[in-house]
Parts: structure tokens; sequence; C-alpha cells
């Protein structure tokens, strides 16, 4: 039997395990954290429960198939509920708009903002909808290793104006600001500004459309654990609290991994869940190839990092929905100051996670579990010192939802902590604390990324965010999809 050693139990190892698993490779997982999950983290703190995130699943078919490859049910394992409205948009002059799948709704919503830009939508869903085909059916689980697969895609991107943004083909559709927010905005979920993000981008508006947005009952951590299970049924190997040291290498070949413990193995291919820099610079540290990909990695954009507020409080708060957006004063001009910058603004737009809406068990009885993230720049951009600065942000993030829409929230508090670009950079050796490793633009998109497979080392490969096609749960269990074909294929030469 041959043997895979995957590197990171992250969203993306975890999907490519259960792939090679299921297909007959005894697979072993090494994971440095005390837990699965990695960016999927989770803590439990005086009785509430607390996802580091990612917190919106959408495409749970792409995640079903974990399990159809064992004639096995998903539902077997964990249950995922569905939430409505998908997130309530709100804007600092009160104006509230609930985005949903639910067509009537959503009409009526838009007609809010502006009537005539109810026909620019459907023609803007239309357009979504063609880039969700060519971006994400043909071209999301495929890997590309070279550059004649990026000129076969060619036409199609050049069709749709891949070089446009998604906010200026948005623009081009409806004409309310607020509504062109609306639309536009998704791309900061998966780390891209949506002022330079490609406008195929524009096909995760379709993928929300036609499978929804979940929620995993007891938090993503519960889908992570359900994952863990289903790898393990299979005979799946995982190791915790150990992170991998030294990809061993005997000329252009991965030979195995050795860990800080000093726990050694040998694989016929070894697969990197971690950070991309990471990965090449030192756990390839003095190695030609590890040099030659850290000189172009260097040379690449990153996407900004994250701060995120985890909070506790007493009381509960049906009117808030599961998934909220608190725009600020600024848009266009936040998100030059955080992606080209580097400033650390006066104002911000925070995401609200409001998990005990929809889930009661996430929090003691009578309490509910919140967390407030706000898109920041990266260390490479913005290098201070977060343990200063942290609890100050921190507060002026409380302040503003105490403004909006919990009028005491402090005074509710039972407990608090938050997580900021150092903790990225330290627990995840997240380059720059990085929260999405390389930002989405079209010229670090498809071949121009991080390749599934190392073009050098020809049994060393590559999942998660930083390779095709990019961050969110859709994009890294692709890239465990399109990874894993590569694997199978050459392990079964």
């Amino acid at each position: 039997m041959k043997k895979a050693i995957v590197i990171g139990a992250g969203f993306g190892g975890l999907a490519l395990a259960i792939r090679l698993q299921s297909a007959g490779i005894a697979t072993i997982i090494v994971e440095a954290r005390d837990k699965a999950g990695g960016r999927a983290y989770v803590w439990e703190k005086d009785g509430f429960v607390f996802d580091a995130g990612p917190t919106v699943i959408t495409d749970p078919a792409c995640l079903q198939e974990l399990w159809s490859l064992s004639g096995r049910s998903m539902a077997d394992d964990v249950t995922l509920d569905p939430v409505m409205p998908f997130y309530r948009l709100n804007w600092p002059d009160g104006t509230n708009f609930d985005y949903s799948n639910d067509e009537t709704a959503l009409m009526e919503e838009i007609h809010k903002l502006n009537p005539k830009d109810v026909e620019g939508y459907r023609r803007f869903l239309d357009y979504a909808a063609g880039v969700y085909e060519e971006g994400y059916v043909k071209l999301g689980h495929v890997a590309f290793l070279n550059f004649g697969a990026m000129l076969k895609a060619a036409p199609a991107l050049a069709k749709y104006q891949a070089w446009r943004s998604v906010y200026s083909v948005v623009s081009s559709y409806v004409e309310n600001e607020q509504l062109r927010q609306a639309l536009s905005f998704h791309t900061l979920l998966v780390g891209g500004n949506p002022m330079a993000t490609s406008a195929i981008y524009a096909l995760i508006h379709k993928l929300e459309k036609d499978g929804g947005v979940w929620f995993a009952r007891g938090g993503t951590n519960r889908l992570i654990a359900a994952m863990v299970t289903q790898f393990e049924r299979l005979g799946g190997s995982l190791r915790l609290g150990d992170p991998v040291e030294e990809i061993l290498m005997m000329g252009n070949k991965a030979t195995g991994v050795i860990t800080e413990s000093g726990w050694q193995s040998e694989a016929d291919a070894v697969a990197s869940n971690a950070d991309i820099v990471h990965s090449y610079r030192d756990l390839m540290a003095g190695s030609i190839r590890g040099e030659r990909a850290m000189r172009s990695l260097e040379r690449k954009s990153f996407s900004p990092s994250l701060f995120v507020v985890h909070f506790g409080i007493k009381g509960s708060w049906p009117g808030i929905p599961h998934h909220m957006i608190l725009f600020g004063p600024r848009y266009k001009e936040l998100l030059a100051d955080i992606y080209d910058h580097g400033v650390l603004a006066e104002d911000f737009s925070l995401y609200l996670h409001h998990p005990t809406v929809t889930d009661p068990s996430m929090a003691p009885e009578g309490c509910s579990t919140f967390y407030a993230l706000a898109p920041v720049p990266h260390l490479g951009k913005l290098p201070i010192d977060w343990e200063v600065y942290g609890p100050i942000y921190a507060e002026r993030i409380l302040a503003e939802i105490e403004k909006r829409l919990i009028p005491d929230l402090r005074a509710r508090i039972i407990t608090q902590f938050h997580y900021t670009p150092k903790n990225f950079e330290q627990d995840l050796q997240a380059h720059l604390g990085s929260a999405f490793s390389l930002e989405p633009v079209l010229t670090q998109s498809a071949w121009f990324r991080t390749h599934n497979r190392d073009d050098v080392i020809d049994n060393l490969y590559f999942v998660g965010a930083g390779t095709h096609p990019g961050a969110g749960i859709p994009g890294v269990v692709g890239s465990a999809k399109a990874t894993a074909a590569l694997m199978l294929d050459d392990l079964r030469r």
C-alpha cells in the first residue's frame, strides 16, 4: 500500500486526506496544534463555545462528497442548519438590507434601495451565473500546472472581463452605492479587495444563491470533528500537537517528514496544508528548491489579516441575525487603508457572528456567543505591537456594536478575548499574519498561484488557501479535490 503524509489538519488537509484514504492510500495527517481545524480552531470558555472561523458554510455538496466517496452520509456525523437571511447588512445611517436567496424578499429589499436597480440586479445575476459556470464548475477543482492550461481558460476569462474588479462589474449593473457594496463585499470573505479582486469572484453570489448559507450545529468545530471521524473511520491516522520541522528530501524527491518531537516517517508522497511561505522557507530550509520558491513568493502580495473580538454576554438577542455586516462610513477609502496604505483606520467595517440565534447550545442558558471581525493590514504593511494596540482596538469595536446594536453591551460581558495578526503568525505560521494567504487578484490566480504539485519536487503537493483555487471552505475543499486527483494519478503509476 502506498503511503502519504499530509502536513496540517485544516479544511484542506482533512479533505485531501479523506480523499486519499478513501482511495486506499495509507494517509497520516501531522498537525502542529492540539486540535484539528487550522483556521477553524475552537475555544471553550466559561460555558461559551467560540469558533475561530470560518463560519460561513456554502456549497455543502462539496463537503458531502467527502462522505459519498465511501458510501456514507455527512448527516451521520454533523447537522448543517440553513441560515436565513444569509446576512443582514447595516449602514451607519440605519439602513438594513437582508440578503438571501428568497427571490421575492430579495427583490423587495433591492426595490427599497432603488427601484431602478431591480432589473440591473437580474442582469448581474445572469453574469454571476456565467462566471460561476466557467470559474467554479469548470475550473474550480482542476489543477493548473502549466501556462497552456491558463491559455485554454483565457477566452472564457476574457468573455467575462476578468481583468475588471468585482466592484467595477457590479457598478455597471446597479446604481445605488449601498447595493454596490452589498453585491461586492463577498470577496472580503476570501481575503480579496472588492476594488481589485477579479470579477470572476462574482461567482460567490451564484454559489450562495444556489447552495444557500449554512451553519454546522454546535459550530464549525463540529464539522471539523465530523471530518476527523470520517478520516479515522476509513483507517487514517491523525497525529496532533507535534509540528513538522522538516520535509525530508533526497534529490528531487520528498521522502517523508521529521517533527519537533523527533518523530520521523517515510512516505511516497508529501502534501502540505501549512502556510505556503512556511512550507518553502522553514520546512524546506537550506534546499535549493525552497530558496528559489521563496524568491518568487517574496514578490507576491498577500491578503490582509483580521482582528477578531470574541465575547460571551448575558441575554438573548433574537433580533440580531446569525450573520451581520456593519459597514462603516467609508467603503473604497477604508479598503485602500487596509490593502494599500497599511493604516489602522479610525473607522471600520465589521462582520458580526451570532451563532446562538441559530444554536443556543453554544452558550450557557440565557446567554449569547458573538464574535466581531475587522479586516486589518497584515504585519508587512502595519508592523505595530498588537499586545499594546489589541485591547484598545477591541474596545473601539465593542463601542461601535454598543452604539449600533446592543446599548449596554459592555455591562453584559461575561467573557471576552481577542485574536490579532500576531496570533495568526504565531499559531498558524501565517506569513505576515495574513488570514487568507496570497491575495486573490487575477495575476495570482489559477496558474499564477502556488501550484497544487511542486514544479521540481514531483511528489510534493500543496492544498489550502495558498494554492488553486484559493481561500474559503469551497475553495480549499476544491483545492483538495484537484490535488488528490494529481496525487492518485501519480501514486498509481
